[in-house]
């Protein structure tokens, strides 16, 4: 069972692989996160506040190319094409839960609206439609990042425990990006000569 990215991302595509386990070390339970279904739509949405600025943050949402690198249960994520602001990307995962291994692949168009919004819309891949929406805004010293997304599995998704699932797994992705955005934050930036 599976279904990414999130975009976020998502990802956020990124953010609908529902089923993967995406083990999270930070405390991410005020990540704010409900699944519902709607017969067979699954509805997600997202809201988490995070301690950056809007641009720090758009770095890492948008980062296609080393998503990889930070969100646990992706093995390749790689824009194939660039249009200006329409990006296409693929990105494909791995993840166990128990004895179960999910494998997925995703071919997603991106709709960038700098550095605001972005638009996920399934090309082809492990489910039957998908199309997320990511928004960034600023508040204060901060900022809060939402998601509204709906998509069709290909697989039966069991009621009640799926939705519980598909939250739990969401939150933990949305927990990785903000940790990746709070971790580049602090990186101080190499001085030219010291290189």
């Amino acid at each position: 069972m599976h279904a990414r990215g999130f975009c976020l991302s998502p990802l956020l595509g990124a953010v609908m692989l529902a089923f993967a386990a995406a083990p999270s070390h930070a405390d991410d339970s005020d990540i704010a996160v409900q699944v519902e279904q709607r017969g067979r739509v699954v509805v997600v949405d997202v809201s988490m506040r995070v301690e950056a600025s809007i641009e720090q943050a758009w770095s890492v949402m948008t980062d296609y190319d080393h998503m990889a690198g930070f969100v646990s249960n992706l093995r390749e994520s790689r824009v194939l094409t660039r249009d200006g602001d329409t990006l296409t990307i693929l990105q494909k995962g791995e993840a166990t839960r128990g004895l179960l291994t999910f494998r997925f692949e995703n071919v997603r168009e991106i709709v960038l609206t700098p550095p605001r919004e972005i638009h996920s819309r399934l090309i082809s891949g492990d489910l039957e439609t998908s199309e997320f929406t990511t928004r960034l805004a600023g508040q204060g010293s901060s900022l809060r990042i939402t998601n509204h997304g709906e998509f069709i599995p290909k697989i039966w998704v069991p009621p009640v425990i799926g939705p519980s699932m598909i939250a739990a797994e969401t939150r933990a992705q949305f927990g990785q990006l903000r940790s990746e955005i709070l971790r580049r934050k602090t990186e101080r930036p190499v001085e030219r000569g010291r290189e």
